[in-house]
């Protein structure tokens, strides 16, 4: 199943992009990241069918890091070919996009910078793939 991250606004060179990028790349599962322009433009088509969208947003549900990975293997193992999870602007999501998506998530109830969401979400898709394969990474406490 390929992990998409689709996000508004470009990241540039950063800290930020390089802990996105350090963490993509430690991914065993196909992964793609698209950026799009902070006003306008479409996400690009999915390849494949079935697919999931995620979005991030401050009324999604939370969830830990297992019942994210558990998600995740459930939709793999049904057969879903590909996760998109969406990274809004600085104003987020409205409510017709919101009621589009397969599932809302939060990372907790403080508001974050939609780059640092970014990496976070990079994080949680490595320690959400390490869980499934049985990597030491994710240590529960």
């Amino acid at each position: 199943m390929r992990l998409h991250i689709i996000a508004r606004g470009k990241m540039g060179r950063s800290a930020e992009a390089e802990l996105v990028d350090r963490y993509l790349k430690r991914i065993k599962w196909d992964t793609k990241l698209s950026e799009l322009p902070d006003v306008g433009g479409d996400a690009p088509p999915a390849k494949d069918t079935p697919v999931r969208s995620i979005m991030l947003d401050e009324k999604g549900r939370q969830m830990g890091s297992v019942e994210f990975a558990r998600l995740l293997e459930r939709w793999r193992d049904d057969g879903v070919r590909e996760a998109r999870f969406f990274i809004g602007a600085a104003d987020g999501f409205g409510d017709a996009e919101r009621a589009g998506a397969d599932e809302l998530i939060a990372f907790g109830k403080a508001t974050w910078p939609h780059m640092m969401a970014r990496a976070m979400l990079a994080e949680q898709l490595f320690r959400a793939t390490s869980i499934l394969a049985g990597h030491p990474y994710h240590r529960e406490g």
